[in-house]
């Protein structure tokens, strides 16, 4: 084990140790009180198996046959959760089969950040994970169930159901994924396509036509975003079955991993004797796993919120310079898009988890050490894939070194010698910067800031001409608290046309970008936010600012008694309290905690 890597779960585990064991002792206390239909009244049992058959009926009244709760995000319209329309009907057989009884407890809304992107309704999507935590709650509320499956993928809905699960932490629980779609037209072309339309040299049929081959299937999107980086985490914390995250939707390998997912929570029911409650299994040393993993292969930005909410939720407690630390020991080993022309498919084929995970075992980049959902101990049994053998399921180890060096490398010989996640700091406050995707060159800008306050002027000054030239855009009351913390995606194509124009531009925001954020460098989730006083309110048009993404600096270069004696800017009217259901959510961005601590409302 590195030594470093042992420092600082160390450290970890001794700023948890206060809130971690409460934790514990409220999962003891909910685990004593078990088995939990016999505190049931006859009424209430009698309305929690109303709509099961007769012989189901009998088990759960008088057996002592497993009740396993099925929690789900399905709906249609989505296509990553399309898939689990059939998912219960396949896990109720397995189960039944297995001797045990399934039902399902509850859906939870699934909001898809690609539909929403730069439209009102992204300003509901971080506060969703919220409201999935509280729905999965509800669904498990009712102390019918003995264990629980999790059917979820994207952006917040993973998280979501990661921190309801934990609020049950005395339930046994396995997640569920649906798998990314099959690939489609290329992610370069598709970035070339959308920069032609942010120039104005295609319309809006070519570019419609594009995405349309792009995101063509039921499944996850292919690029590796929040919604991959969620399956990536939840298999490196060990609640996914081994080499599960990302076999296809439609095909009888993954109907056969659902299956298989459903007898397994089976297994560890607090009737058998194997008991593994989530609360035990989500602990200091998977939470730095699933940080180690996104640092490794450069995912998503949005899990320096959701990590840190998933982590409370489980009584452990980080913060960003745990992620920074991390990721000066932790090397790049994938290039997936957007930090690299593959794929989450084409990753599969080289490899995947099983190769990605050996790697940082060999290196003594990650804890092998933990309990997780298979059916042994430790992380080692993740390094196998799984396969139809004669129509039977098995697993065996995956390849000794990558299939694809130029998709997944040894950690030997990385992409990059650290995680290319960075904490920034400096008189504009704190924040987080990506760069796996940023090329060297554009790591570090000096420009004169040009300052907005609303992501669409962003792009009506681009199509006006007035970002033709060095700048570095500040967006401002882009945080929790001022309007739900949008992603700022749309803002992508034009500043990489500026870019690619030969321009020095970058962006700051107390806003998020998008769990795909490319090449364009960014300071995001600025830290007080400018509603809470952040000093990125102060910065005026034509300030010089300083963005080192490789040191970690972000600074207004003006002296320091002038920007100190400034007035901050107030946010303009606030258009954005009301309209495509915002007004529901007055509560949730007066008390949101700021983007370091999660941006929760929960804890």
């Amino acid at each position: 084990m590195h030594p470093k890597l042992e420092q600082i779960t160390e450290e970890i585990r001794q700023r948890s140790q206060t809130s971690r064991a409460a934790y514990l002792d409220r999962v003891k206390a909910s685990i004593e009180q078990g088995p939990y239909r016999a505190k049931l009244a006859c009424g209430n049992l009698a309305h929690g198996f109303a709509a099961c058959d007769q012989v189901e009926k009998d088990e759960l009244a008088h057996g002592p046959k497993p009740n396993v709760a099925i929690v789900s995000a399905y709906n249609d319209m989505l296509s990553a959760h399309e898939p689990y329309k059939d998912y219960p009907a396949l896990i109720k057989k397995a189960v039944r089969a297995a001797g045990g009884v399934a039902q399902f407890a509850g859906g939870v809304p699934a909001m898809c950040d690609g539909v929403t992107q730069g439209q009102p309704g992204m300003e509901l999507s971080l506060f969703s994970r919220d409201v999935i935590a509280m729905s999965t709650a509800i669904a498990l509320s009712h102390n019918m169930f003995d264990a629980a499956l999790y059917l979820g993928v994207c952006d917040k809905i993973v998280p979501g159901l990661l921190i309801g699960a934990l609020s049950f932490g005395h339930l046994p629980a396995v997640f569920v994924p649906a798998g990314p779609m099959p690939s489609g037209l290329s992610n370069k072309e598709k970035v070339r396509i959308r920069q032609l339309y942010a120039e104005g040299k295609v319309g809006r049929k070519e570019l419609l036509e594009s995405e349309s081959q792009s995101y063509h299937s039921p499944g996850t999107c292919t690029f590796y975003g929040t919604a991959n980086s969620n399956q990536m985490m939840v298999e490196i914390m060990g609640l996914h079955l081994p080499g599960s995250s990302f076999i296809n939707p439609n095909t009888p390998l993954r109907d056969a991993l659902t299956e298989a997912a459903a007898v397994q929570v089976l297994k560890f029911t607090a009737a058998g004797s194997d008991f593994r409650p989530i609360a035990h299994v989500i602990d200091e040393k998977a939470i730095i796993n699933a940080i180690i993993g996104l640092l490794a292969t450069g995912g998503s930005t949005n899990h320096t919120l959701h990590l840190i909410a998933i982590a409370r939720a489980a009584g452990v407690v980080i913060n960003w310079d745990d992620f920074d630390r991390l990721s000066k020991i932790i090397p790049l080993l994938t290039k997936i898009y957007p930090n690299g022309s593959a794929d989450v498919n084409q990753f599969q084929a080289a490899g995947g988890m099983g190769v990605l995970i050996a790697e940082l075992l060999r290196a003594g980049l990650l804890h092998a050490d933990i309990l997780t959902i298979g059916d042994q101990h430790g992380m080692r049994q993740y390094t196998q894939e799984p396969a139809l053998i004669e129509g039977a399921l098995s697993w065996r180890p995956v390849a000794e070194h990558s299939a694809d060096p130029a998709i997944i490398a040894s950690a030997a010989a990385p992409f990059a010698a650290s995680g290319g996640l960075h904490v920034l700091h400096g008189n504009l406050g704190r924040g987080v910067t990506k760069i796996s995707a940023v090329a060297e060159q554009h790591q570090i800008v000096t420009a004169p800031a040009v300052v907005f306050d609303d992501q669409d002027d962003v792009v009506a000054a681009f199509k006006r001409g007035e970002l033709e030239k060095d700048c570095i855009v500040v967006l401002r009351f882009q945080g929790p608290k001022a309007n739900g913390m949008p992603e700022l995606h749309k803002l992508t194509p034009p500043l990489g046309v500026l870019q690619d124009r030969g321009f020095k531009v970058a962006l700051i925001t107390d806003g998020r970008m998008s769990g795909a954020s490319g090449k364009v460098p960014s300071a995001i989730h600025m830290c007080p936010e400018c509603l809470d006083g952040g000093p990125l309110a102060k910065v005026r048009d034509g300030d010089l600012i300083e963005l080192n993404c490789q040191t970690g600096q972000v600074n207004a270069l003006v002296d320091a008694e002038e920007f100190a004696a400034r007035e901050a800017a107030t946010r303009p009217s606030n258009s954005h309290a009301y309209g495509m259901g915002r007004e529901l959510f007055k509560t949730f961005r007066a008390n949101a905690s700021p983007a370091e601590e999660g941006a929760c409302n929960l804890f």
